[in-house]
């Protein structure tokens, strides 16, 4: 039919030229680039070198990264409080080289929320020393950098980079003089403190410092430990001067993990800093139990990740290449269940009832399961490569591309104008190619089975996530296999009904009744693109919401346009280009540039949902609370009914409430890393997921498909 000729044009550019055009948009934020810089949306990172004197032993060399953030962003120091992560520096040096520790300039704090973290916003540098030994002769140094740093403003970005860079032996390098040097001023200085010490207490713990600047005395100081996991950072602390000796009563942690016997103290007062090193004196109190909830999970995570498991209350053994591609087989079955393909379901039932010979729907069967198989490989394929190649991606990438979006709700809408008989497509295409489905009817059914994995791919059935979170931590050729498994079992059900005869004698004869059916299946389409277009509002807000359906009104005017006979159809047509020419242009202006260049957010969490965010859930674990994560995305069919069913029943509610469960909600509805590493931290690479955390408990994974008794049954065993 000539929906078919169109797929054949349409739809290959569409498979083709849109991933490529939306992988040449995608940001390598976390792709490491060999070089003194590496630049992201948020950060500029580079590396520097000041070496006055040349390189040769005994002589001061000092390399640093300095970090240029975006406003309102910031990375972590060495003790990041409540949350966050300290900056990593890996050296590869040569011969006769060797790197001491960060020199880390004096942090400040940053409330976040009702947390506090230690951390630097603006620009800052790490400065490191370099030892030079008589061993080292070479005639330049070369240094490389591998650096990874958590960088946070509301949501956290993990990033890394790799860094070269070349310094003459016999040439200095003086140019950096001045950024090293304001490094230095804003590290806090060493000193003696003689006399201070630290008496612990049951919750809290007495400072007091002796030998304190001058500047410093009478003043309110800022109070920084190098250790983590003892203070509370966000909680109000007093202090007071006794003559010279500052003191201060801060409380201990709830969940402290740490009870050293000496301990490194920042005291910073406006510009001024410095580091004391004071004894510990008293017994630690006991560490709460809770408190060594946080690392077993920590390993816990990692061992699902390595092992491609799915953690469960009972066990987390490592799922096996046999068992997800078993897994991988069932998925791919029940897809032909989910409501994202229904819509292709339509066309697969026109082409059976149309096909007039048992080998001709066998032909038919066998293409359409190539066109499947072939379009999951080439997915899987350019989803491999492209984690290879550094990008934080999972299942479902290309509906994170609000482009792509567009793109599926224009393809549907002209389907479903040609489905409702607005035009035909024949009418616009050479004859030559008009004649195509003609001469190569199985190309048809091909292309049909590209379509249904381009709608079906972002759904994620039972079984296929334990399956595709095991396949992309394998070898290339098995994660393909896994891949393939899921085309076969989402083909298998058309295969088998295209080469039993029964199946077509129980179709009625073709008649009238197929062009009232094709009429019919024009809605299914209709409900795609609605569908479409309030994931695209998700992505970019009401207005690019808006935008796509004036778009979509346009290309409907032309449509209609171009099928008027004669003059009329020569001055509608023009005026009707014309007009969608401005229209376009109008919306690229005023809609489009605006959204991208705001960064329209994603869905806001409700009132009864709080945002997931990096270590979110380990500070409410070791707080001794339970916590339900909801991994979603608005293009995920499967996660909507989850949430407007089994997650707004009265009765999971109630549960949720009983136990007190903190829910948070990891909306990947546009591309987040964090979010990303988390899923493959658990073993999985797409959505939805859901996940239950008890303290002192493995994570426990729940089905695809949530239903209220299995929810209710975990819950119930918090």
């Amino acid at each position: 039919m000539p929906l078919h000729r169109f797929l054949s044009a349409l739809f290959l550019i569409a498979v083709y030229a849109i991933p490529t055009w939306a992988t040449g948009q995608i940001s390598f934020t976390n792709k490491a680039t060999v070089s003194a810089v590496v630049t992201t949306d948020q950060v500029r990172a580079e590396l520097l070198a000041w070496a006055p004197d040349g390189v040769e032993p005994g002589k001061q060399v000092w390399v640093g990264l300095q970090l240029a953030h975006a406003p309102e962003w910031h990375t972590y120091w060495k003790n990041s409080g409540d949350s966050g992560l300290p900056t990593v520096l890996e050296w590869t040096l040569p011969a006769g080289i060797s790197a001491g520790d960060i020199a880390w300039p004096t942090p400040k704090k940053i409330p976040v929320g009702t947390l506090a973290n230690y951390g630097y916003e603006n620009t800052v540098l790490l400065p490191v020393p370099l030892t030079v030994s008589p061993a080292f002769g070479a005639s330049q140094l070369n240094i490389k950098l591998k650096a990874a740093w958590l960088i946070c403003k509301q949501e956290c970005i993990p990033q890394e980079g790799e860094f070269a860079l070349q310094i003459p032996v016999r040439s200095s390098t003086g140019s950096s003089s001045g950024i090293f040097s304001a490094a230095f001023a804003a590290s806090p200085k060493p000193l003696a403190g003689t006399g201070s010490q630290i008496e612990v207490g049951p919750k809290s713990i007495q400072v007091a410092l002796r030998g304190l600047p001058a500047a410093f005395q009478g003043k309110t100081l800022e109070f920084y430990p190098e250790t983590g996991s003892v203070i509370e950072p966000a909680a109000p602390w007093q202090q007071a001067w006794q003559g010279a000796v500052w003191t201060a009563q801060v409380p201990l942690s709830g969940q402290r993990s740490e009870s050293p016997r000496m301990m490194p103290l920042v005291l910073a007062y406006e510009k001024q800093a410095v580091r004391i090193e004071a004894p510990v004196k008293g017994d630690w109190p006991a560490v709460a139990a809770a408190a060594t909830v946080s690392p077993a999970l920590e390993a816990a995570l990692k061992a699902n990740a390595a092992l491609g498991a799915a953690p469960t209350g009972s066990s987390t053994a490592p799922l096996g290449l046999f068992a997800a591609l078993l897994g991988a087989l069932l998925g791919g079955m029940i897809l032909n269940l989910m409501p994202c393909v229904f819509p292709v379901l339509a066309i697969k039932v026109m082409s059976f009832a149309q096909q007039k010979s048992q080998a001709a729907r066998l032909s038919g069967g066998l293409a359409y399961s190539a066109g499947v198989v072939l379009s999951f490989l080439a997915l899987g394929a350019l989803l491999l490569g492209l984690r290879s190649a550094g990008e934080q991606l999972g299942w479902g990438f290309q509906l994170q591309s609000p482009a792509v979006v567009a793109a599926l709700a224009v393809l549907f809408t002209l389907i479903g104008l040609n489905l409702a008989g607005l035009f035909e497509f024949g009418s616009f295409l050479p004859s030559r190619v008009a004649s195509l489905q003609t001469k190569n009817p199985t190309l048809n059914s091909f292309l049909t089975g590209v379509l249904a994995t381009a709608i079906a791919s972002p759904c994620t059935a039972p079984f296929m996530g334990a399956a595709l979170g095991y396949a992309l931590g394998l070898p290339a050729i098995q994660a393909l296999a896994v891949f393939g498994a899921i085309g076969i079992g989402m083909a298998l059900p058309y295969l088998v009904a295209s080469a039993v005869p029964a199946v077509a004698r129980a179709l009625p004869r073709p008649g009238a009744w197929m062009l009232t059916f094709r009429r019919l299946m024009a809605f299914p389409m209709f409900g795609t693109v609605a569908w479409l277009v309030w994931v695209l509002g998700q992505q970019s807000g009401i207005d690019g919401a808006g935008a796509l359906l004036g778009l979509l009104v346009l290309m409907a005017l032309v449509l209609w346009s171009l099928t008027l006979k004669g003059r009329t159809r020569t001055l509608a047509a023009t005026f009707s280009i014309a007009l969608g020419a401005v229209g376009i242009w109008a919306i690229g202006q005023n809609v489009i540039k605006p959204l991208e260049a705001a960064g329209v957010a994603a869905t806001a969490p409700s009132s009864r949902w709080q945002a997931w965010e990096p270590g979110r859930v380990e500070q409410l674990t070791a707080q001794g609370q339970s916590v339900f994560v909801d991994f979603t995305a608005a293009w995920c069919v499967t996660c909507q009914y989850n949430k407007i069913t089994t997650l707004a029943d009265p009765a999971v509610l109630a549960d949720i409430d009983a136990k007190k469960v903190v829910l948070l909600r990891a909306d990947w509805t546009r591309r987040d890393p964090a979010i990303t590493a988390a899923l493959a931290q658990l073993g999985r690479s797409g959505v939805p997921l859901y996940v239950i955390y008890k303290p002192g408990r493995a994570p426990v994974v729940l089905s695809e498909i949530l239903s209220v008794d299995d929810v209710r049954a975990e819950l119930a065993k918090l």
